[in-house]
């Protein structure tokens, strides 16, 4: 069985080994665009050898945005600092990917240090947020306007033109965020899904705009380059989507030119109860990976380069994804490899203070 550290390769993008930077929000941008901040914080974590590095949530709308302060792809101005930043991860040998989303029902919310509040026009917010049905995501949301079929062809084209957008970046890999309660996973789940045209009931209409997004950017993003898709592989709650839902998707679109799906959970429920407990999404990747026949990655409370190295020995995914373990620590592949006893090349800069 492979290990932690063994390469892997998808399509033509060679992994150096499983490790790669979860996409995390950083509330961090002006207009859509990225900062200083966003090359520090990214660059970072390639700098510490991580085999790829995904930026965050970055919205295909303006009005896609989780908060004023996402970063964007909506327009052609916002190529360039993430070329910057793309380049300098290349450099230091990981991958460059991104992320692309649309908040849906939950857009329009201040940064979370702020509250993460819904917020009004008056106070920065704007107005309609969108969702495939007028139900709101939660006490004090705004109720948002349920999308027509022409607006929803808008979006999938809004998707595709951010994947050549990532392209022109330098980006060599995209992930699509169907996950968290936002607009591609509410479309899926029929809690917040409660449509009835060819959009919504049946899983094949409430799947119908995920394929229809695949497809869509699956024809301008090489065919070279790999695409993930992060999943919510349950809502956590009766009447919502399942496991069993998300294995029959994943079948769906592995045939559609998705390469792996990375496993998540909830988000598209206010109030769900989900047992938090260390690697408890690690089992949705495993029966994915095993029934759906397609890579998978792990995510989620996974910090110990044992725990990580298990879950890719035993077969319960082909990379592990860290969030905030990596906040705490930007170098952590180096750290693990070196528990587990292997030997990464550390930046040349960093030589003098390898441990031994």
């Amino acid at each position: 069985m492979p290990h932690l550290f063994e390469p892997l390769r998808i399509r033509s993008v060679a992994l150096s080994h499983r490790i790669l930077v979860s996409p995390m929000c950083q509330y961090s941008c002006r207009d859509g665009m990225a900062q200083d901040w966003h090359l520090v914080h990214l660059g970072s974590r390639a700098v510490g050898r991580a085999a790829a590095v995904l930026a965050e949530a970055t919205a295909v709308t303006a009005d896609g945005r989780i908060s004023p302060a996402d970063l964007g792809l909506w327009n052609d101005r916002q190529i360039e600092p993430l070329h910057r930043i793309f380049s300098f991860i290349e450099q230091q040998g990981a991958v460059p990917g991104i992320q692309l989303a649309h908040a849906g029902r939950k857009a329009s919310t201040s940064e979370p240090w702020k509250g993460g509040k819904p917020l009004s026009p008056q106070s920065g917010g704007w107005t309609p947020i969108f969702a495939p049905s007028a139900i709101a995501f939660a006490e004090g949301y705004q109720v948002p306007h349920a999308l027509g079929e022409a607006e929803i062809a808008t979006i999938v084209e809004a998707f595709a033109a951010a994947a050549r957008r990532a392209e022109v970046a330098g980006a060599k890999l995209v992930e699509l965020h169907a996950a968290h309660g936002y607009l591609l996973q509410s479309f899926l789940s029929p809690l917040s899904n409660q449509r009835t045209d060819r959009y919504g009931g049946t899983f094949a209409n409430r799947i119908r705009l995920m394929c229809e997004v695949v497809m869509a950017v699956r024809k301008v993003w090489p065919e070279k380059y790999p695409l993930f898709l992060r999943l919510s592989c349950t809502d956590w709650t009766a009447g919502g989507w399942t496991i069993d839902d998300s294995v029959a998707l994943a079948q769906v679109l592995a045939g559609l030119g998705v390469d792996l799906i990375d496993c998540s959970s909830g988000g598209n429920v206010a109030g769900a109860r989900i047992p938090l407990a260390p690697g408890y999404q690690v089992p949705f990747a495993e029966r994915i990976r095993r029934e759906a026949g397609i890579l998978t990655g792990a995510v989620g409370l996974i910090t110990e380069p044992q725990q990580a190295d298990a879950i890719i020995r035993n077969g319960q995914a082909d990379v592990v994804f860290l969030a905030r373990q990596f906040l705490r620590d930007p170098y952590w592949p180096l750290i693990a490899a070196r528990a587990l006893g292997h030997d990464i090349s550390w930046p040349s800069q960093y030589e003098r203070a390898k441990l031994k």
